[in-house]
Formats: C-alpha cells, structure tokens, sequence
C-alpha cells in the first residue's frame, strides 16, 4: 500500500520532494516506490521534468483505480479499529466556507470531549466538489446545498435564507426588503458554489438576468467587496452571522432558502467514528433549531 499512497501523494504535490516531505520518506524511496508501482502495472503513470510531474494518459487512467484501493484501504483499518471499540478513528468531512466557520469548530470541541483520540480532516469546496468526493470516497461525509447532490444519501439539516447584501450608502439600505430585479440590475457578485447557484435560478425562474460582474468563491471576500462598492450580491445568513463589516443585509422579495442537508454514500458502511459524528451533528443541529424557534 505504501507505493499507492506514495504515488497519490506525489500527484497531489507535484512534487517528489514535497511528497517525501509529507510522508516521512527520502526523494530518492518516492521516486522508488513510483517506479515499482508502473512497473507492477507495466505502464509509465508519471512524467518528469523541471517544471514538476504530471500524469501520463495511463496514469490518468489508473489514478481512480488506485484512490478507491487507497480508500478500501482506509476503510479496512478504520473497521478494524472498530472492531476494538471506538478508541480513535479519522473523520474526513466534506465542507463549504459558513459551516467551517460558524458550525463545526464547537461540533468538534464538544465531540473531542467525549471522544478525544479521534482525528478530523476537513476538506474545504463548493457543493460540486463535496459531491464528488462523497463519491470518489475522498471524504466520509459533506455539508451540502440539497438541490447540488445527486445519487447521494441526503439527510437535511437547516433552512438558511438568502439575503441581499449592499454597500452601506446604496439607495435600498432603508428599505425593509429588497426586490429581486434591483439586485438584478447590479452590478451583482456571484458567489461560485460549482454547478447549482440558488440565486440563478430563482433570477431565471423570475425572468430575470443579473448584471454579472464579478464570479468570485470566497463569500467573505464578496463581503469585503461589496463593502467598497463594487456591486451587490446574495449570500446565506449564515455566512453573514457576525459580520463584522460596514454592509447593509436586507431579506429579499421574494424570498430564497438553501437547505444545508448531510450528505453520504452509504452510513452503514462509513466508519464508527463518522457514524457516531453524523449522529452527533443532527442531534446538536436540531437541539439548535429547537432554541432559534422557541
């Protein structure tokens, strides 16, 4: 196994050396382990040069194939830690931006009370790249917007509203709601979450064609941006809770709700630790609806 790993890791890297640096070995016992592994497969997986490495068509081939060993693989050891009871165990999560933030930093405090051995890995994307990964096997589980997943186990968590977000001197910042069409009429900021923008619909839906001027992924930078007055935008409460900047948030009319939902291949097959973690978060998440509505 220690070749595959070594060879996902080099392809992540780009680099041998950051591989090595990564894992604990020599440059010279990655570039070994790579060169047993084509031969293994008698086929050339990796090109090198000064610029780095890159995969052949062949390893672009083969790559899936060995992820999903990789990932057999992990899930094999985390059931045989299973099987001597829950004493540690790697929780990878899929996650955007806002639950990083704002959810998972006392999910995993409060968690690690109970369980303190148990390690977390946490990859950062929009909805397409968390659906994918759930997939691919890459994480156990992901935060995801319901309406971005397919083929997928969803469970849903939390209704987030959208709301409009203008620069603090904008003619609407005294309005109670803000209407759809002014905020199509821009210039408007797109926040990038892959292929499902909740926004878009409900703008095309309506009949509506923003004036789009910028496309951006990080929905703290739309903030920072709107608050210079480069445009308006749509961002989910979530993300503005504590917002720290001179911005003017407004409910829009008519209204957009995401569905933040828990998503996974299979529970029954995910490791303990993940289980028991998906279990915890809905029952927390649930304890936090009950309080926001009473």
């Amino acid at each position: 196994m220690k070749t595959y790993y070594a060879f996902i890791k080099a392809i992540e890297t780009g680099s041998f050396t950051k591989a090595a640096e990564e894992l604990g070995y020599t440059q010279s016992a990655i570039s070994q382990m790579v060169h047993s592994l084509e031969e293994e497969l008698s086929a050339t997986l990796i090109l090198r040069s000064r610029k780095g490495i890159t995969l052949t068509p062949d390893g672009e081939e083969f790559l899936p194939y060995i992820k999903r060993v990789c990932n057999s693989h992990r899930e094999l050891t985390e059931k045989r830690k299973e099987m001597e009871g829950l004493q540690s165990g790697l929780i990878r999560i899929g996650t955007f931006s806002s639950v990083t933030c704002h959810w998972l930093p006392g999910l995993i405090k409060e968690f690690k009370e109970h369980y303190p051995t148990v390690h977390f890995e946490l990859q950062q994307g929009h909805y397409t790249d968390i659906s994918n990964w759930i997939h691919e096997g890459t994480v156990d589980f992901g935060f995801v917007n319901s309406n971005a997943v397919s083929g997928l186990s969803t469970f849903p968590l939390k209704e987030d509203e959208m709301m409009a977000v203008l620069p603090a001197n904008h003619p609407l910042a005294s309005s109670d709601d803000v209407p759809l069409n002014e905020l199509a009429n821009g210039p408007y900021i797109l926040l990038d979450e892959g292929a499902v923008h909740d926004p878009l619909m409900i703008f095309d839906q309506n009949g509506l064609k923003p004036n789009l001027q910028y496309r951006v992924y990080d929905p703290y930078a739309i903030i920072s941006m709107v608050e210079q007055g480069l445009g308006l935008s749509i961002l989910p409460k979530l993300v503005l809770n504590r917002c720290p900047y001179n911005i003017v948030i407004k409910p829009i009319s008519p209204s957009i709700i995401r569905t933040i939902s828990l998503a996974y291949r299979d529970k029954k097959v995910l490791p303990i630790a993940s289980r028991y973690f998906i279990d915890f978060i809905i029952d927390r998440l649930g304890q936090l609806t009950n309080n926001e509505t009473s």
